[in-house]
């Protein structure tokens, strides 16, 4: 009996949630954030500049593909991968798809990122310390049945998280870094399981975060996860971790350093805070990581028992350690959300060890809260789109024409279907959340993470999107530094034919910014 394990949990409440409804939400999720949709600010715009300078450079001009350029400004975030894999998909675009064929490969690392938590707290959760008390006369959870329970909830609190929505929809380094640090995160939690898929998923994150412009970043993960891995308390069901996995991955490590000073992407980007920045840092992680973190808190406090040794479980020593380096580097890097990115696979591993420990109380709380936020703002954007639409209620359609002077809506009857339907979906699961139905532990991220979609494809649906290329315009034309010259760059692409000569042209008057290669 698993004396030290909180989750006591009957087979009964473990029952599978249907893969459709829960492969619809993620598709619901991850493509109205990339289809149908002009480019967000400044980054995203920035980002899809360097890959049409890669794919298509002016005339008498040679790409570089190590150090990506516009007009003569390099990249100061020395990613490389991702503007890679964007000029890539550029070359066979069609003529005006050029912004809808770079983003391809940016969808397929959402998708990849969502898999990889799903897998990492799957296998996290098959260890012996996370499962639950064994009952006396039987009757507890499967441990593959609890398993898969789990990574659902993890999948869903990655859902639900508020940082992830806008950031996971942009064609830009953040979004790789997210998709490699995952890998790494799924590759060591299924370590020794199975060690060739486990050995090229670490493989291929430590390189493609390294080459996406954060190289301590992957060594921290890498180095700290294989010594946890090496530490933990082993499986009885597993192979034992050998010492040609331990150098195979010390291999890996050395391949990232020499591959970072090789490439010259080695970068001191360390600020100076004080004290008084801590403030800023948790309210930056408050909003950022909610409503995941106060699940992850209550995680901890649940499986105390083993947090004294967390070094020896791995679901609870692995998500430590990856929010640890990710919270560590966003410190050191001006507090960006950015790099708080990479803690949300993490945190949301931890979030589903809270889910077979909750009161029902608790759980009420929960739904509730969940229902009447996220209801109170599907609302609200609908009352603002019909203000847009019809100039009725008068209030909201004067807000929106004074945020985005200019700004003409669009009616698509498909849009507009597609909100409906979510809309009603919406209701539907209320009506089911709150219905009697058999208790199932991932029941408390339903509502969270199916509201946090609803409200994003309402979004990207109604036509708020449309003012972001306006408002970076005005970014762009306001800033005099580097970063709004490249700015600028990208919108006279976005705005011209996709002929290279066109986008020169446009760009030349307004390159005034100095160069401040990095």
């Amino acid at each position: 009996m698993n004396h030290t394990t909180p989750a006591i949990v009957a087979q009964s409440a473990v029952r599978r949630l249907p893969r459709l409804a829960l492969l619809l939400l993620c598709a619901a999720y991850v493509l109205p954030g990339f289809w149908g949709r002009e480019p967000w600010k400044s980054q995203d715009l920035e980002a899809l500049g360097y890959m049409l300078q890669l794919a298509q450079p002016a005339m008498g001009e040679v790409a570089n593909w190590f150090r990506p350029s516009l007009l003569g400004q390099h990249d100061p975030q020395l990613a490389l991968l991702p503007y890679w894999l964007g000029a890539a998909f550029l070359y066979g675009a069609p003529a005006g798809w050029e912004d809808v064929f770079a983003r391809l490969p940016f969808i397929a690392m959402l998708a990849l990122t969502l898999a990889a938590t799903w897998y990492a707290v799957y296998a996290l959760a098959r260890h012996p310390a996370a499962q639950p008390v064994a009952f006396a006369f039987g009757g507890e959870a499967k441990p593959a049945d609890y398993a898969r329970a789990l990574a659902d909830g993890g999948l869903l609190a990655l859902l639900a998280c508020l940082g992830l929505a806008r950031l996971a929809h942009e064609a830009t380094p953040a979004l790789s870094q997210l998709c490699f640090a995952s890998l790494i995160f799924v590759g060591l939690a299924t370590l020794p399981r199975w060690r060739l898929r486990s050995g090229v998923a670490v493989a291929l994150g430590m390189l493609g975060l390294t080459l996406s412009g954060a190289p301590s970043v992957a060594l921290w993960l890498g180095i700290g996860g294989s010594v946890l891995k090496a530490l933990g308390q082993s499986d009885p069901a597993q192979a034992r971790l050998r010492m040609l996995d331990l150098g195979l991955l010390a291999l890996l490590c050395l391949l990232c350093i020499t591959t970072a000073g090789y490439l010259d992407l080695w970068r001191w980007r360390v600020e100076s805070h004080t004290l008084l920045d801590l403030d800023v840092l948790a309210k930056l992680m408050l909003w950022f990581t909610w409503p995941a973190w106060p699940l992850a808190a209550w995680s901890l406090w649940r499986w105390r028992s083993q947090l004294s040794r967390g070094w020896r479980f791995p679901h609870l020593a692995l998500p430590l350690w990856f929010i640890a380096v990710t919270v560590f580097a966003t410190w050191l890097t001006g507090m960006s959300d950015r790099a708080l990115l990479l803690a949300l696979p993490g945190i949301a591993a931890l979030a589903a060890f809270a889910l077979p420990t909750l009161r029902r109380s608790l759980g009420a709380l929960i739904d509730w809260f969940t229902l009447l936020f996220f209801s109170f703002c599907a609302l609200s954007i609908w009352v603002i789109w019909i203000a847009m639409q019809t100039g009725f209620p008068a209030k909201p359609a004067a807000n929106v024409a004074k945020l985005a002077p200019g700004f003409l809506p669009e009616f698509s009857l498909m849009a507009f279907g597609l909100a409906l339907l979510a809309t009603l979906a919406w209701a539907w699961l209320v009506k089911w959340r709150i219905g009697r139905h058999r208790a199932a532990i991932w029941k408390s991220m339903v509502l969270p993470a199916s509201g946090a979609v609803l409200c994003w494809l309402l979004l990207m649906s109604c036509g708020f999107h449309c003012s972001t290329l306006r408002a970076a315009t005005s970014h762009g034309a306001k800033s005099t530094d580097g970063h709004g010259h490249s700015v600028l760059l990208a919108i006279c692409w976005y705005h011209t034919s996709p002929r290279r000569s066109s986008f020169v042209s446009c760009a030349s008057p307004t390159a005034s910014g100095p160069n401040t290669p990095q």
